[in-house]
């Protein structure tokens, strides 16, 4: 276990949070987490995975950000809340403990997000579950060793599962005129060259979380830093589109093929 007061841990971070990025009217999520004012989104710095093809490489892996204490934090949160639906915590997880002593005895006014790729103990998502209010939750691999190969970890499907059991057991949905107040939304992003993954995935989604929001994601950007070198064919896309039709996922979002591109990621 490594302290973080004195030494950088996995995620490549202290034990301050550090912001990379802050955006207000943040409209690239889901429409049922966007509404017509956006998001505040608040790109962390670091991450509790190590993905090669992170769109965001440059700030989770490298060094870039702001330090906020757990006030300066609230601050933030307080002045933008009224410019905002709702509040974007992407890639939180790290910094748990800070950001529950961010929203002890305060509430903001709008829903807060919690932005994860899902690796995470359940004993975390019971703590954040105190504050958060919409768990948007990744599910990447059904293949534990392409977890294992892009992600540093040697446990993803297991791990992710019991994680996203314990977010729709908390946070049963809730949609007021075709906005999220309260739930889950599973994310799945289509890889290159990996369409048995996402179909295998899709197999765990219908067997673990049948009723749940499902957002079938087309945006894979190649970063030039891993061996997933190019954007997924429309072919791809269609196919595994079609196996989640046949699945009977309905409920939920696809992505514009248009979304792989470059634009679409935050200069950091």
């Amino acid at each position: 276990m490594v302290n973080r007061k004195i030494n950088k841990g996995f995620c490549n971070e202290f034990n301050k949070i550090r912001i990379a990025k802050i955006i207000n009217n943040f409209k690239w999520e889901e429409p049922c987490i966007t509404g017509q004012k956006g998001a505040l989104a608040i790109f962390f710095s670091g991450c509790n995975l190590r993905c090669d093809y992170c769109q965001n490489y440059d700030i989770s892996r490298g060094n870039v950000g702001k330090e906020y204490t757990v006030q300066d934090f609230k601050k933030l949160i307080i002045s933008n809340q009224e410019n905002n639906d709702f509040i974007d915590l992407i890639t939180p997880t790290h910094f748990s403990t800070q950001l529950e002593k961010v929203f002890l005895n305060f509430k903001p006014k709008i829903p807060i997000i919690w932005n994860t790729n899902s690796y995470e103990k359940i004993e975390n998502i019971k703590k954040v579950s105190s504050f958060v209010d919409i768990f948007l939750a990744d599910y990447k691999y059904s293949d534990e060793k392409l977890g294992e190969k892009f992600s540093h970890c040697t446990d993803y499907p297991e791990i992710a599962i019991k994680s996203i059991k314990q977010m729709c057991q908390l946070k049963p949905e809730i949609v007021e005129s075709g906005l999220m107040k309260q739930g889950v939304i599973i994310r799945h992003l289509v890889l290159p060259g990996l369409i048995d993954n996402s179909i295998n995935a899709l197999k765990d989604i219908k067997k673990n979380f049948p009723a749940s929001m499902i957002s079938l994601m087309s945006q894979f950007t190649p970063n030039g830093k891993s061996e997933l070198n190019r954007i997924i064919t429309p072919l791809e896309y269609k196919i595994v589109v079609s196996y989640l039709k046949r699945l009977g996922l309905n409920y939920g979002y696809l992505q514009d093929y248009s979304s792989a591109n470059s634009n679409f990621v935050p200069k950091f």
